[in-house]
């Protein structure tokens, strides 16, 4: 073989090797890849079936309910617009109480529970993720421009 034949080869490996390392990291990070939903775009179909991502939103009060096995609760996660109920098993977060702040990580079951893998409740009185935080302003605002509206009819 040719030096120059050699040198091809290398450099033919080398692309080889190169485009595999590729596809496998961006592999890792499609699998890794989780989006963050409201209850409204959860309730318009808007959630990915089958995969997971992450809801956010309010604990709504008096939806916390403890099963008798005492590590799987239920609950409901709000944005002043929408409803969606959720299931978790595990040990909660210290700050996860009801009309507070949470983010859960699951899976949208066919029967419309949200099948949370994880719970993350907000670590600060004063601190919500933006996107949480325009998610459950928008609604209210959408509400109260109906309301005034609907008066002036």
């Amino acid at each position: 073989m040719k030096a120059r034949h050699r040198r091809f080869a290398w450099i033919g490996a080398g692309v080889a090797v190169l485009a595999v390392a590729v596809a496998l990291v961006l592999n890792a990070f499609q699998s890794n890849l989780v989006f963050f939903f409201t209850p409204t775009q959860v309730a318009a179909h808007e959630a990915p079936q089958g995969r997971a991502f992450r809801i956010g939103g309010l604990v709504e009060e008096k939806s916390l309910k403890r099963e008798s096995d005492g590590v799987t609760v239920r609950f409901n996660v709000t944005d002043t617009a929408r409803t969606i109920p959720v299931t978790y098993t595990g040990i909660l977060p210290d700050l996860f109480k009801e009309g507070k702040g949470v983010v859960a990580q699951g899976k949208l079951g066919p029967d419309g529970v949200f099948h949370a893998s994880e719970v993350l409740a907000k670590h600060d009185e004063n601190y919500m993720p933006p996107e949480a935080a325009d998610a459950i302003k928008k609604p209210s605002q959408e509400y109260l421009k109906h309301a005034s509206e609907t008066v002036v009819k």
